[in-house]
């Protein structure tokens, strides 16, 4: 397993946080989006954040903080806390599982056609289960059978048994400019691309720490899950 002080990922991406604070003062910590070269669109929707904030519920909660992909193994976490409560007889009912993808777990949350154009196996050390090959396509939506370490850690599946999934704007922000800049791309471009590509169920939120903030405001417990 990499040391997170490792990632080059997380050295640029701090490194863009610290020069955007330099330039234009901490305040602009505030808003991600200033930290970019050009302006870049679409923001979160605050609404659709708290409506998805509302669907945390039961007795047992808990949010499992991602930061690196680790190779998909924060989506087992999330598949271990629901078999679990499963085999200890709690209702399906009581129990809530809130995944929050940030810095460089983003790419987890997204389509095929990005992993190939901006060879997101690369970019964030994924690798294909097995190899040293690094991945070319998100092999953690729908998955073949047998091809992931636990049954139903998919990110199909567990949307479809009501984990809440979001995924961090802020990351978003600073990686779609990063790969724009060495595609020779605009910002906005990239940056509308990448949403674009953010599959169908997972939550775009503000920013991973707000969401793992929120999450235990409403009671969720925190697990880390690399």
């Amino acid at each position: 397993m990499h040391n997170q002080n490792d990632f080059p990922g997380r050295r640029q991406f701090l490194g863009r946080l610290a020069a955007g604070a330099a330039t234009m003062g901490l305040a602009s910590l505030a808003d991600p989006l200033t930290l970019a070269a050009e302006p870049v669109s679409p923001l979160p929707d605050e609404k659709s954040f708290e409506e998805w904030l509302g669907r945390i519920k039961g007795k047992h909660k808990q949010v499992f903080d991602s930061m690196m992909p680790d190779n998909g193994m924060p989506l087992a976490w999330s598949r271990v806390f629901l078999m679990s409560n499963k085999q200890l007889g709690v209702p399906e009912s009581e129990c809530t599982a809130v995944l929050v993808l940030r810095h460089d777990s983003i790419p987890l949350a997204m389509e095929d056609r990005l992993w190939a154009k901006y060879k997101f196996g690369e970019m964030f050390h994924v690798h294909d289960w097995g190899t040293t090959t690094p991945s070319v396509r998100n092999a953690f939506w729908k998955p073949q059978p047998n091809t992931l370490p636990l049954p139903g850690m998919g990110l199909n599946e567990l949307l479809d048994s009501g984990v809440l999934v979001g995924v961090c704007d802020m990351a978003l922000t600073v990686y779609s400019q990063m790969a724009a800049e060495k595609m020779k791309m605009s910002a906005e471009e990239c940056k509308k691309e990448w949403v674009s590509g953010v599959f169908p169920g997972v939550q775009i939120i503000p920013s991973g720490v707000i969401a793992v903030n929120r999450a235990q405001e409403r009671g969720c417990t925190y697990c880390w899950a690399g």
